[in-house]
């Protein structure tokens, strides 16, 4: 029984347990990124909602007696300030507002908590939209610029 061709192995027991739990380790990663990544996103959608919204808002804000005496659309500043960042407020979110006599620029951010991330640390995600709109008075292009 002395067969040279029978040699005896290194002793290799567990290599398989360590491989296996690094592969899981790495799987349950990947499906926490995947979630709430997908939350960050519809997070995302939301915070560029708010501030196209709240743009929106101020930008109807247009001074009707500056309109009526030259003809010119131009904004209330302090009324489309205020009227945009009620609606960043209305939402329950944080946000900046600039607004001129042209236009109105919305920021939202929103810091979104994390679900499974919060595993390894990462407790909250947060993701920023701006939007910006301007006065518009009458028809400006044909059927709203529709084709």
């Amino acid at each position: 029984m002395n067969d040279p061709t029978c040699q005896k192995r290194p002793a290799d027991r567990g290599s398989i347990s360590l491989l296996l739990a690094i592969t899981a380790l790495a799987a349950a990663a990947l499906i926490a990124l995947q979630y709430d990544g997908g939350r960050a996103d519809a997070a995302r959608a939301e915070a560029i909602d708010i501030a196209t919204s709240a743009a929106r808002a101020g930008a109807d804000q247009i001074d009707l007696t500056y309109l009526r005496t030259t003809g010119i659309t131009r904004l209330d500043l302090d009324a489309a300030h205020t009227a945009a960042a009620e609606w960043i407020a209305a939402a329950g979110h944080t946000g900046t507002v600039e607004a001129t006599t042209g236009d109105v620029t919305a920021t939202v951010t929103i810091d979104h908590p994390t679900e499974l991330l919060g595993l390894i640390g990462i407790h909250t995600i947060t993701v920023d939209a701006e939007a910006t709109a301007r006065p518009r008075f009458g028809i400006d292009t044909p059927f709203g610029g529709a084709p």
